[in-house]
């Protein structure tokens, strides 16, 4: 009774800690959100640098069919144009979503089935459909604590690592999602799911689905699912098994995401599919309306800017952050790939969306 009593007071003091962290950042981001409306990129990515020697920040531009990149350093000067290993963090739920896409074409996949039609899951519990969880609306929350978190906290690691396909399915086996329709909620869970539902449809682990995918298929060769390589360090620990992958664990360089841009650009066969809006969802912040980013509607993992006419989506580990984004009637594209944490000063989203509007107005 005494050691149950004493993990309940720890996961207690772990939640409230991460809570107030939560909150802190918010107001961060608020402050530092208000200082920036007005800069120009340049200015911004040089207050995002301001005396950080370690900052490593790679820009990559499409626009009039021509692709180029820059690398920058501390205070926003210009460094040598070397290629850099980065996580993407979510930006790896879009290329989740381009496999469900590819499986919905291959008729493996209807977007209406809900997951218990993939997933063994007992009868008679409400179930969200595929499409509601690539819109991030079937009613999941962002994640659900799982007892890996716990040594994952105290050893400042990946808070995924360690947290099991099965843990998820269990998961997903004992929530009844009964209400007709959700609003919109971020969930990394989710995209867990939906790595879980992609292993079944395909019979093969999401790691060996997605390496194969990326550098067989889009010819993305530097693009796999981390393996804690590369040349800037502080990468995030993943097992091979863990059922988060598919929220976050993919690692790149800018030749191949700006090649990724491309292929998003050229909308070509279910590519297509992935851009259109499949809910409405206002989910603008605060902090993004301020500097005038818009979450309009949702496509598969896709966001929907109807206000700038962007597609965009975003991504952010502990010590990484990232931005992709098009503009499809000009047939322009921002890649923004930093080592910075997505707290530090201004995020890779902002410093993309006033990339985007610069070189689109």
């Amino acid at each position: 009774m005494k050691r149950k009593m004493k993990f309940v007071i720890v996961i207690g003091i772990i939640i409230l800690v991460m809570i107030c962290a939560v909150f802190g950042l918010s107001l961060y981001g608020k402050q530092q959100m208000g200082k920036i409306p007005e800069l120009s990129f340049q200015d911004a990515l040089a207050y995002t640098t301001k005396d950080n020697e370690d900052a490593v920040i790679t820009v990559g531009v499409i626009q009039n069919g021509q692709a180029s990149y820059t690398v920058y350093g501390a205070n926003g000067e210009e460094l040598p144009a070397q290629l850099h290993t980065y996580e993407i963090g979510s930006l790896t739920k879009t290329f989740t979503a381009a496999l469900v896409a590819r499986a919905v074409q291959e008729e493996r996949i209807d977007m209406e089935d809900k997951i218990d039609e993939y997933l063994s899951l007992p009868e008679g519990n409400h179930y969200p459909t595929i499409e509601e969880v690539l819109t991030h609306t079937s009613g999941y929350k962002g994640f659900y604590f799982e007892s890996p978190m716990i040594a994952n906290f105290f050893k400042g690691r990946n808070d995924f690592y360690g947290i099991s396909k099965e843990m998820v399915l269990n998961k997903a086996a004992k929530l009844d999602l009964s209400k007709e329709e959700y609003d919109f909620c971020y969930s990394n869970y989710g995209y867990a799911v939906l790595g879980l539902i992609l292993e079944t449809v395909y019979q093969t682990d999401y790691t060996t689905l997605m390496n194969q995918y990326v550098q067989e298929e889009l010819q993305l060769g530097n693009t796999r699912i981390s393996d804690q390589s590369g040349d800037l360090g502080n990468y995030w620990d993943w097992q091979d098994e863990d059922a988060y992958l598919s929220a976050g664990a993919l690692t790149s360089n800018i030749e191949d995401m700006l090649a990724y841009a491309q292929i998003q650009l050229e909308e070509k066969d279910y590519f297509a599919l992935g851009h259109e809006s499949l809910k409405e969802i206002d989910a603008s912040t605060d902090s993004y309306k301020m500097m005038g980013i818009h979450m309009d509607e949702i496509g598969m993992a896709w966001i929907l800017d109807k206000q700038n006419n962007f597609i965009w989506h975003n991504g952010g580990t502990g010590s990484y952050n990232s931005y992709l984004g098009v503009d499809l009637k000009t047939g322009t594209a921002v890649v923004v790939l930093s080592n910075l944490s997505p707290s530090e000063r201004i995020p890779a989203t902002v410093l993309g969306v006033k990339k985007l509007q610069e070189l689109t107005k």
